[in-house]
Order: C-alpha cells, then sequence, then structure tokens
C-alpha cells in the first residue's frame, strides 16, 4: 500500500497530477480545489490511497488525513466508487459531510454527480457514527468549489494555459470578499483584472 508520496510536481491537468519520487513520475488523481493549490516545478505531499484492480492501478491523493479517512469510509458504501466518493470531497470538506450525516442531511449528497437518492440516503445511514471529524456548516466551500472551477473554464476557454489560469484564480479567490467569492462573474472579473487584456495565449497554442 502507498499511503503517501512526497516529490516535485511534474505537471497537473484537470484532477490529475504527476509527482515525481525518486526518478518515477506518479499519476495521482486528486480534487480540482487539491489540483489548483499545487504548483509544477514545487515540493508537495500527499496522502494516498491505492485502488487495485484486476487491470488497473489507480493512486488517488489528498490534502490531509481526514480527506483519506473520509474516502475510504466513502468507499466502503455499497455504491460508492472511487470516482464517486472523490466526488463527494470534490464537493463537499471532510467537516461538511460529518455535520451532513451527523443531521442526516442526504440531500447534500444528492447534489454530488453520480450520486443519486438511494446511495444518498445509504451514504448517511451507513456512516452514521463512523466519522471522527469535527462538523462544519454545510455551505462554504461547495459553493467556493464550484465558482472558482466556472471561473478556470472560462480563462481556459478564453486562451490562457491551465497554469496562468489557476494562479490568476488563486490571487482573486485571495483577494476577493464573501460575496464575490460565490459569484463567477466578480471572480471572473478580479481574475482577468489580474491578468491584463494582453496576455491570452491562442486556444491550442500549447502554452504553459
Amino acid at each position: 500500500m502507498i499511503s503517501s508520496v512526497r516529490g516535485i510536481v511534474l505537471g497537473v491537468a484537470g484532477t490529475t497530477a504527476v509527482i515525481e519520487v525518486g526518478g518515477v513520475g506518479l499519476s495521482v488523481t486528486v480534487t480540482p480545489a487539491h489540483a489548483m493549490s499545487l504548483r509544477v516545478g514545487s515540493e508537495a505531499t500527499v496522502r494516498t490511497a491505492l485502488i487495485v484492480r484486476e487491470d488497473d492501478l489507480s493512486l488517488f491523493g489528498f490534502v490531509d488525513a481526514d480527506e483519506l479517512a473520509v474516502f475510504d469510509l466513502l468507499r466502503g458504501v455499497t455504491g460508492v466508487g472511487p470516482k464517486s466518493a472523490m466526488g463527494v470531497l470534490a464537493a463537499m470538506s471532510p467537516g461538511q459531510i460529518a455535520a451532513a450525516i451527523a443531521t442526516e442531511d442526504d440531500a447534500a449528497f444528492r447534489k454530488v454527480s453520480g450520486i443519486g437518492p438511494k446511495t444518498a440516503k445509504l451514504i448517511v445511514l451507513s456512516l452514521t457514527g463512523k466519522v471522527h471529524v469535527a462538523p462544519t456548516a454545510v455551505g462554504g466551500r461547495p459553493a467556493e468549489t464550484s465558482v472558482s472551477e466556472s471561473v478556470l473554464v472560462a480563462l481556459i476557454g478564453l486562451g490562457w494555459s491551465d497554469r496562468v489560469a489557476s494562479q490568476a484564480v488563486e490571487e482573486a479567490l485571495a483577494s476577493a470578499s464573501a460575496e464575490e467569492s460565490t459569484a463567477v462573474p466578480a471572480l471572473l472579473r478580479l481574475a482577468l483584472s489580474r491578468l491584463g487584456p494582453q496576455q491570452a495565449s491562442p486556444i491550442g497554442s500549447g502554452a504553459r
């Protein structure tokens, strides 16, 4: 079992990060928010879970032990695979997941792509009393993640590279007010103000 990796980030594309460990580049699936926090050329330490199947070896990465623990719990629920578990973590923090389970709020899980009503209820029933993470209010992270992802996609569509767009979104979030961070138009304007009107590279130019 590979429980963690530490090395230089060679590349980040979507929700896949490539981290060099001992001269070998490991492909690690992470959440969108985690991917945006990684910087090519910088060292990163990622908690990991290795999923072994007959025809595939997949490595999933997490910010901390809480995310990894919740991922493992979610995978133990009937009907929830690794990708669905990552989808839940992309939309909700471990604390928000704990709060939803504690309050039997299966609606919070139904909002996640790929999680239907029956599976959402099963998650709540199966994980009650098992998530040992401090609950936090549901509402902050899902909106922020969704808005930042939308702005990132918009910037890439306008021609900026993944790396440049991600940095602009991160800087915009750092300076945004609570209201601006939950509104795509407002956050997009902040990101564009940091990029300037003449810096976009032609789509498909391969600039990074």
